[in-house]
């Protein structure tokens, strides 16, 4: 499909999701198991072409850089982009000699960086983890300081004044935190069935593989942060305290989402796990409306109080002192994280498991900057 035929197929597909549901709103009652198995394939199926369409998009900009927007350079690119994933390719099919690569770079332990790869690594890292795409994000090499404003000790005040007057100062506290950037490595191995099968598409199975497992490891240590090195969503103070250990009120929805101001509402997000969705599914308002609502144009397909929610495996279940959902703008969130992958193919390492291992190397790290963004229900 080109990119008009792939706008009209999500289209078309978004009418037959909101035909469902109207339906189901018109004849006053709740979805049946099939029409929801319906909009889950409808999701997945949008889901899909908007990525196909934001990878085409940025295939299509590379020559809008510096001015550089002639046809022949638009298609220099997109042959050196081809070039260098068929070599990468071959290359895992060890049917390429070192000294003939090109576009890639070796070293002693046997290693290839492609350019390519590693772009398309991190750009669907992106796509898995939104916790890191909705974050403030730098990519600088070496400590970086970022401003906190601490809201706990003082507050600004503005009142009147009378005429020669003195006035108080009184002012909230900037202080700073550093992102540091801790190295982290992520590991795949390849079947050598897999790389010998030539129909297979090995350099999307390894950049997609990878992808997965760099996006959970960074989901999970910005959720839960490490211990003496990332703080991540560990460090929010603005929390609210359930009245129970095993269970949540609707109340307590309502009151976490006000504990975000307003003026940070319009890019926020629920953060849970999916055992937490699926008890927070049974929750009912006052005339006996579901609060949590399957939505296909939400961005991930459900909605709680009007705002989406993002189900994550690294969240904890409801249990005693946790931490079970958290609510804001990810933006409160400042991430420092290396976008040059380096990515390291291990040929001879894992001969013995008849596998290939692709290694990449990463710097990450996380503070909380804006504890008036993001609100985390601990419970009792």
């Amino acid at each position: 499909m080109n990119t008009k035929e792939m706008r009209e197929r999500k289209n078309d597909l978004i009418q037959r999701a909101d035909d469902i549901l109207a339906k189901a709103k018109e004849e006053k009652r709740e979805l049946t198991e099939e029409e929801i198995a319906m909009l889950s394939e409808i999701r997945d199926d949008v889901r899909k072409i908007k990525q196909a369409l934001e990878l085409t998009d940025e295939i299509e900009s590379f020559d809008r850089e510096d001015g550089a927007d002639t046809k022949e350079t638009k298609e220099e690119e997109k042959r050196e982009m081809m070039d260098e994933r068929k070599a990468f390719e071959l290359f895992l099919r060890n049917k390429l000699n070192e000294r003939d690569a090109t576009n890639m770079t070796f070293d002693d332990n046997d290693g290839v960086i492609p350019t390519t790869i590693a772009k398309e690594i991190t750009r669907q890292v992106y796509d898995l983890c939104p916790i890191l795409e909705r974050s403030t994000r730098d990519n600088v090499k070496g400590k970086l300081e970022v401003p906190y404003y601490d809201i706990s000790d003082d507050q600004i005040t503005v009142g009147f004044i009378d005429e020669f007057q003195e006035m108080t100062s009184h002012v909230g506290k900037f202080t700073t935190k550093t992102l540091t950037g801790y190295l982290a490595g992520a590991l795949t191995l390849v079947s050598r069935s897999l790389i010998n099968n030539v129909d297979f598409d090995l350099v999307g199975f390894v950049t997609a593989q990878m992808a997965r497992d760099i996006a959970r490891f960074v989901e999970g240590v910005l959720i839960n942060g490490e211990t003496d090195k990332v703080e991540g969503l560990t460090g929010v103070t603005n929390t609210v305290t359930a009245a129970a250990a095993n269970a949540i009120d609707p109340d307590e929805l309502i009151e976490l989402q006000g504990a975000v101001k307003d003026v940070y509402q319009g890019d926020a997000i629920w953060i849970m796990s999916p055992s937490t969705r699926t008890a927070l599914r049974q929750l009912k308002d006052d005339v006996g409306r579901y609060l949590l609502q399957d939505d296909i144009t939400a961005p991930f397909g459900s909605i709680l109080l009007g705002k989406p929610v993002y189900v994550s495996d690294n969240m904890a279940d409801v249990a005693t002192g946790v931490t079970a959902i958290y609510y804001g703008d990810m933006k409160g969130l400042a991430t420092k994280f290396s976008e040059e992958i380096n990515v390291q193919v291990l040929r001879e390492h894992y001969a013995t498991q008849h596998a290939v291992g692709v290694v990449g190397f990463l710097e990450l790290d996380g503070v909380v900057v804006d504890q008036q963004k993001i609100a985390a229900l601990v419970m009792a």
